[in-house]
């Protein structure tokens, strides 16, 4: 199953970690906010990503199904 970052707004407060442990999915608004590359993880970077999702001081970074993605837009 394949998998995009997805992020709370709410619950992110702009640490910009993740940006720091995955820079080829995530970039970081002039805040210092996350903006997600619109694309599913690779697989060679999958473990980068879960590290991403474990180290969010806020736990507002998650791993999420495509299919949920595409029945959110739907």
């Amino acid at each position: 199953m394949n998998r995009h970052l997805a992020v709370n707004p709410i619950a992110c407060t702009g640490h910009g970690l993740c940006a720091d442990l995955l820079p080829e999915l995530i970039k970081l608004d002039e805040w210092g906010y996350p903006i997600l590359a619109d694309r599913d993880v690779p697989a060679e970077l999958a473990q980068l990503a879960r590290r991403a999702v474990r180290t969010c001081p806020t736990l507002a970074l998650r791993l999420a199904a495509t299919a949920d993605r595409k029945e959110a837009t739907r």
